[in-house]
């Protein structure tokens, strides 16, 4: 992708009343629509969807496949995908106000600050759909199932709300495990090596992500871990 077009799709992205960003590390309020200032900690609910309905997140969530095709399933839901790279958020956000769901909204900001955008038991529920794994040594603080970011999670989950990690990555999936064991406010749920050898272990499996059907045209298995927070 050409540098201008980042440009123009970074521009567009500012005029979407569904995208909120975060440019300062640190820094709890947002930017929305040509430089809104807004600390949304708290306020999702009532600001963005005006509801009261149970906020699911997808972590890098890239185009945001995940979210999107969750909130056309579940209209009694919200959803906010959250990546720092804003050329994919806006495939995903476009595609929200073509579509006009209502359910759904972005989030561009590193997922190392969850905690300063949402308030303990703001979120029910959260999908980590192909993460990078970071194979390299001395990144495993940077994989999303990391004590790291396990914390994060139990900050603003409710307790028993549900984590689902889909991965082609047989390390980060081994990885993940330990790390959930060892963590002592969570606990392993659901687990499956291969989900398709057999019935979904569970039902929002069946949504594809761009990078999945590149998965599974190299013949790779995709593995499911399910794990929620205790008290």
């Amino acid at each position: 992708m050409s540098k201008r077009n980042k440009l123009e799709k970074f521009a567009d992205l500012l005029t979407y009343p569904h995208v909120y960003e975060s440019f300062e590390y640190g820094n709890p309020v947002l930017t929305r629509t040509l430089g809104e200032e807004l600390e949304m900690k708290g306020q999702w609910n009532s600001f963005q969807f005006e509801n009261k309905n149970p906020i699911v997140l997808e972590l890098a969530c890239g185009r945001g496949e995940y979210s999107l095709d969750l909130a056309r399933r579940y209209p009694q839901k919200n959803f906010i995908g959250i990546d720092i790279k804003g050329a994919r958020i806006w495939k995903g956000a476009r595609t929200a106000l073509r579509e006009k769901i209502p359910n759904v909204a972005f989030l561009r900001t590193r997922i190392e600050q969850l905690e300063r955008f949402f308030t303990k038991g703001e979120v029910s529920e959260i999908w980590i759909t192909f993460p990078d794994p970071f194979k390299k040594d001395g990144s495993e603080n940077r994989r999303l199932s990391s004590s790291v970011f396990l914390h994060q999670y139990t900050q603003i989950l409710n307790n028993g709300g549900p984590i689902h990690l889909k991965t082609d990555s047989e390390m980060l999936y081994e990885y993940s495990r330990q790390s959930v064991e060892a963590f002592p406010h969570t606990e392993i749920t659901a687990e499956c090596k291969d989900i398709y050898a057999g019935d979904l272990p569970h039902p929002d499996l069946d949504i594809l992500t761009y990078y999945e059907r590149q998965h599974l045209q190299n013949g790779l298995t995709i593995k499911y871990l399910q794990f929620s927070t205790t008290d």
